[in-house]
């Protein structure tokens, strides 16, 4: 195989941007041979030489594709994923991979039993700014993580947003608010950086600053098995917002903000110091060092493409493995649980208790929204049950 033939699942919104940029030649090694979605005046608007279908299961048995991209409604990554990789199809999934943590571990299972390539459209993770980061923290210079704060607030979106789609902000349709819209990239950059954390707690505004009934508004702390602690503060009811990520380790300070880093160095480790210091009031000497990004905004979308075609062709690492992608997911719902039942969730936590936490959401809802299917003939037995 010298190029990989890709077909997209759902070209409204993201999908309708990877597969035009795979259909203008932005990624090496990769084109777009055949398109699906429910809506045939999406798909018209591509060229007469890419295949159309009406429904997944026959865009996945099609002999023109060897990977398919599912960007449709949250609920559908997991059965259109599960699908794809029993048909022997590569897969790259749109964050987040799935709603909830036991579809997550369903679509996992699938892959392992595979064994094909497995990706997720974590497109933020080619970022300059927190790939320097990472290197940072991972080669020691920030010492041992103390805090993590990131407030993360201009995810603003109106109420006419919520009011454009019937498969928004509800439980049915969507699965979830801020959590698992907005922020899946936000939460999987920080496990991406910190790591996962052992406990939070979480207290979630829902339909807070909207008639929705999903979360718009989240403030959650963290603990880490290190003893560090973390919060994490968004909403999708502010404005102006800030994007604001802080990171304290034994060596120092780090701040992304306003698309800069500001690295202040301590000259000596603080603990050391503490230990050392014969002055109750003193504190270690420091740098403030300038620490430039790689340059530019990332490769982002075209480069996780480009990363998944190297991956199937060459046996290249994942720069965004899809079985990571549960993390951010599970993030997400142990926020939503914890919230809702008013305790702290140790991690990992319980699949199973949030799947019924989440049917019990579905069946009580007040909004009767009718949530949009990514295939008319899709059968979602195999995973969650959106008609509970």
């Amino acid at each position: 195989m010298k190029q990989v033939r890709l077909g997209v699942v759902g070209v409204g919104g993201m999908g309708n941007v990877h597969a035009r940029s795979v259909l203008a030649g932005n990624v090496d090694r990769m084109r777009l041979t055949a398109i699906c979605d429910t809506e045939a005046a999406r798909m018209a608007e591509f060229p007469a030489g890419v295949a159309r279908f009406e429904a997944s299961r026959d865009l996945i048995a099609s002999a023109d594709v060897d990977a398919v991209l599912v960007a449709t409604p949250h609920y559908f990554h997991t059965t259109v994923g599960i699908e794809a990789l029993k048909h022997g199809k590569h897969l790259l999934v749109e964050k987040p991979i799935s709603v909830h943590k036991a579809d997550c571990e369903r679509l996992i299972a699938a892959h392992r039993e595979s064994g094909l390539v497995f990706a997720a459209m974590f497109n933020q993770r080619t970022d300059p700014y927190y790939r320097k980061l990472r290197e940072l923290i991972r080669g020691g210079e920030l010492g041992e993580i103390t805090r993590v704060n990131w407030i993360i607030t201009n995810w603003y979106r109106t109420q006419a947003y919520y009011n454009s789609g019937g498969w928004r902000a509800t439980w049915k349709g969507e699965g979830g608010g801020v959590l698992l819209n907005q922020c899946p990239h936000n939460l999987d950059l920080l496990q991406w950086l910190c790591g996962m954390p052992v406990r939070l707690r979480a207290f979630c505004g829902f339909g807070k600053r909207h008639d929705i009934e999903v979360e718009d508004e989240v403030t959650a702390y963290l603990e880490y098995a290190n003893g560090a602690t973390g919060v994490f503060v968004t909403t999708t009811g502010e404005a102006p917002g800030t994007n604001r990520l802080e990171i304290c380790g034994d060596h120092g300070k780090i701040v992304l903000e306003n698309a800069q880093i500001r690295f202040t160095r301590n000259e000596v480790s603080m603990l050391q110091f503490s230990r050392e210091s014969k002055s109750g009031f003193a504190s270690p000497g420091i740098w403030n060092v300038e620490v430039p990004p790689a340059g530019g905004v990332g490769t982002q979308h075209n480069g996780i493409l480009a990363n998944f075609a190297d991956a199937i062709l060459d046996g290249a690492p994942l720069l965004a493995p899809g079985e990571e992608g549960l993390h951010s997911v599970e993030l997400a719902n142990a926020m939503v649980l914890s919230s809702l039942c008013g305790e702290t969730v140790s991690l990992p936590m319980d699949s199973a208790r949030y799947e019924k936490l989440l049917r019990k959401l579905i069946r009580e809802s007040r909004f009767q929204k009718q949530s949009v299917t990514a295939d008319a003939d899709a059968d979602l037995s195999t995973s969650f049950n959106i008609n509970p």
